[in-house]
């Protein structure tokens, strides 16, 4: 057998020009990073000082030329794709306009262990090295890598720790009852000197009239249409006025003086998403916290009225103020709005019956124009004006004497003590039936008797709650309707959208040629008009 042999073939030895030996090195292309993660006064001072420390150490270098200290400001540093100065930079390198990149550290770089090492493996790549200062490492290193890792875990769990510790500390002052709110995109209220919520009188008229106007009938839409028109601004300091804006503020129980406290939560540290509470952490519920805008009575009213148009499909979104409002005498149906000859100068607004063309049988009630509603509707304010002063005690009457809830909620409270006693004695029967090792008959059809007192006592409670409500509604509406009447006067009258919301509560449309109107007002008194 043949013995093996190895030989050695030496590397070429390639012999430079005397043209490229004359050639001077280039210069390395450097840029720095720097970050801050708030907007703190000591943190800004770091920030400016790392733009200029930065600065002046790479051009004071002979061997490197100055591209870009690039920056992020008031950002976390765990995830990297929500910093525009990092993505820039990181773009400008995989272009080739950056040979080397340093930063302060591996924190500043990143909190986040897999973008820190996605990215420093991308650039190294690329023939782009980092230069983590305080740690003194290269990524170009052999060790590099090991190092940055382990630095990098470090900077993620303390990052972990913060988060955590500052969860702690907002429930803590959640369970204190300590009520903090985004002012900047909050209306009526400011940071007070104590720290604690104070009214802006200006802005909590507006949110005095966005609750008054809804319980006028006023859809979200219709609300945030005259705020838009009017210019008057938004939380945010915006022109123009969103229905979901206009909901937001009538369902927060801020404006009646009450916090609830930790409504949503953030689910992961490292991708700060936040999830509404539906029960997974403990929520707080503060009363009287703070000076109230709204007093009770309205923003229970107010959240009555969501409730029931959400039943009735009238979710508020509506953008005209006569939609549900404009009912068939003959089937019962709203009146829906339909466009005529809409590309031409004929164009025309028109109302007919939702079932006018539903079905086999066509409904016979007419169409109404625009025009002739408002026209029928000035009529009717007419006639009220010259019967003003009786209409006014009238309606006074009906609010002392029908639409007084007081025996009503004292009725209310008697149930709620039954239904507590109740409660208590099957919370007493359960405990028993659990020591026991079976129930005997007359036992068991006690226990059944008792869950069907309680459970006939809870509904006859909603029921009424329900009246009670609607009472107060009812007492709410006329309130305003005598408001509205007070202010009418003598004089050549044009269509107003909000006296029709202060005093109609809907209009009945008989089937008849010549339009015959009946008008059910705030009051519950009925006038009939006819054009």
């Amino acid at each position: 057998m043949e013995v093996k042999t190895v030989t050695v073939i030496p590397p070429k030895k390639i012999r430079k020009s005397k043209f490229q030996a004359e050639l001077k090195p280039k210069k390395r292309r450097v840029a720095a990073y720097a970050r801050v993660s708030t907007d703190e006064d000591e943190q800004l001072n770091s920030y400016d000082a790392q733009i200029d420390y930065y600065t002046k150490y790479i051009q004071e270098n002979p061997d490197w030329e100055f591209v870009k200290v690039y920056t992020d400001e008031g950002i976390s540093g765990l995830m990297t794709k929500k910093r525009e100065g990092f993505q820039q930079m990181i773009q400008d390198a995989l272009a080739g306009k950056i040979d080397l990149i340093l930063t302060k550290s591996v924190s500043r770089f990143a909190r986040n262990t897999v973008d820190t090492l996605s990215n420093v493996r991308k650039l190294k790549e690329y023939g782009v090295t980092i230069f983590f200062e305080k740690e003194n490492i290269w990524t170009d290193d052999a060790k590099g890598e090991l190092l940055i890792t382990i630095m990098s875990s470090l900077a993620q769990e303390e990052s972990r720790s913060i988060s955590e510790n500052v969860t702690w500390g907002q429930r803590k002052r959640f369970a204190d009852g300590k009520v903090s709110m985004p002012y900047k995109s909050f209306l009526g209220f400011r940071k007070g000197e104590d720290g604690k919520p104070e009214v802006i009188p200006e802005e909590a008229a507006i949110v005095r009239r966005i609750y008054r106007e809804f319980l006028q009938g006023q859809t979200y839409n219709g609300i945030a249409r005259s705020l838009t028109r009017e210019d008057i601004k938004t939380p945010r300091g915006k022109t123009k006025w969103s229905s979901s804006t206009i909901k937001s503020i009538l369902q927060n129980e801020k404006y009646k003086g009450d916090a609830l406290l930790q409504k949503s939560f953030i689910v992961d540290f490292l991708t700060k998403k936040q999830k509404i509470n539906e029960g997974e952490v403990p929520q707080y519920y503060v009363t009287n916290s703070h000076e109230a805008i709204v007093n009770d009575e309205i923003f229970d009213l107010v959240q009555h009225e969501i409730e029931c148009r959400n039943k009735s499909k009238q979710s508020g979104s509506s953008v005209n103020f006569f939609s549900g409002r404009i009912i068939c005498a003959s089937c019962g149906e709203p009146f829906t709005r339909k466009v005529w000859h809409s590309n031409s100068k004929y164009k025309r607004y028109v109302w007919q019956c939702g079932k006018k063309y539903v079905g086999n049988e066509v409904c016979h009630t007419p169409h109404l124009l625009e025009d002739e509603i408002q026209a029928a509707f000035i009529r009717m304010v007419s006639e009220l004006i010259y019967d003003k002063e009786t209409i006014v005690i009238t309606t006074k009457n009906i609010i002392a004497k029908v639409l007084d809830p007081t025996s009503l909620e004292q009725e209310q409270d008697s149930f709620q003590k039954c239904i507590d006693v109740l409660y208590t004695q099957l919370e007493e029967q359960l405990a028993k039936r659990a020591k026991r090792a079976s129930d005997n008959e007359e036992e068991l059809a006690a226990y059944e008797t008792l869950i069907r007192d309680y459970e006939t006592k809870v509904t006859e409670s909603k029921s009424l709650k329900e009246r009670i409500e609607n009472m107060k509604k009812r007492r709410f509406s006329c309130q305003h309707f005598i408001e509205s009447l007070g202010k009418l006067k003598w004089e050549k009258m044009d269509f107003n959208e909000n006296l029709w919301l202060s005093l109609v509560d809907k209009v009945i449309v008989q089937e008849s040629s010549n339009h015959n109107f009946v008008f059910i007002l705030k009051d519950g008194t009925e006038r009939s008009i006819a054009l």
